[in-house]
């Protein structure tokens, strides 16, 4: 009994207070339900209002306890402002899922400039900032643990996908500067690489390139992954878990690829 003590001692997140941008749908929610269901509270954010209602009262039903504030995270006072409410609601940030992100899949002749500012600015940018406000409380609180969504783009090329993999090859180089400079802070920086998950955005990126999004297409996605299959929203939840755990007390600057082996 004590060793199953022991061990739901290191994966629970009971009394932990964590942030998720992009909080609303897709990996986001995935990871909200994901780390309320192990004991944390949780700040949604999102831009989509309704979508970010619906995803308190989800979580709320299922026992757990959220909020949600609208952040646009390309916006400075929107961030300070969805971290200074979650303090004040919440009373600290133990864990913040740098989440949000938008894909826009054209080549660097097709891709208009506001377009790449952005698919950069929506990612990048917002995981900047909402670092920049986090991390002061987090001092205060002794320590925390942030994570950022990459990609498997991260690590290598893909096609009609500049400006994501521009963003999501910086995602991967701020997590380590980071974890270099708030390690003395007690805070781990790390970044999650997702391969294909099934979600909104994944939609939206086959009807850009023109097409249908069905269950020929999520196979397709499969065709190449050892593990022969498109990947969850709990798959990548999983992961988020164990970097924001005490699962992973001594990682940070570190990447891990959830793919199914797809960039093997």
């Amino acid at each position: 009994m004590n060793i199953l003590k022991n061990a739901l001692e290191l994966i629970s997140l009971e009394g932990k207070v964590a942030i998720i941008s992009g909080g609303a749908s897709g990996i986001g929610l995935g990871t909200a339900k994901k780390l309320s269901a192990f004991g944390a509270s949780v700040t949604i954010l999102d831009i989509n209002q309704a979508n970010g209602d619906a995803a308190v009262s989800e979580i709320k039903s299922l026992g757990g306890n959220a909020i949600f504030v609208k952040c646009d995270v390309r916006k400075a006072d929107e961030c300070k402002n969805a971290i200074d409410q979650t303090v004040k609601v919440f009373g600290k940030i133990d864990i913040l899922f740098n989440n949000a992100g938008i894909a826009i899949r054209k080549n660097a002749v097709d891709l208009e400039p506001e377009e790449w500012d952005l698919a950069l600015d929506v990612s990048l940018k917002g995981q900047y900032l909402m670092t920049k406000y986090a991390v002061p409380y987090m001092i205060k609180n002794g320590g925390g643990s942030i994570i950022n969504t990459g990609s498997g783009w991260s690590l290598k090329g893909g096609e009609n996908a500049v400006a994501y993999c521009a963003m999501k090859g910086g995602t991967l180089n701020m997590t380590r500067a980071m974890a270099i400079d708030f390690g003395k802070y007690n805070i781990r920086v790390n970044t999650v690489c997702p391969g294909d998950i099934d979600t909104p955005m994944l939609r939206s990126e086959c009807e850009q390139l023109g097409g249908t999004y069905n269950e020929d297409y999520k196979q397709s996605c499969a065709t190449g992954r050892p593990l022969e299959r498109i990947g969850t929203t709990e798959d990548v939840a999983n992961t988020v878990l164990f970097f924001a755990s005490n699962l992973s007390t001594w990682v940070t600057g570190s990447h891990l690829v959830v793919d199914g082996g797809g960039i093997a």
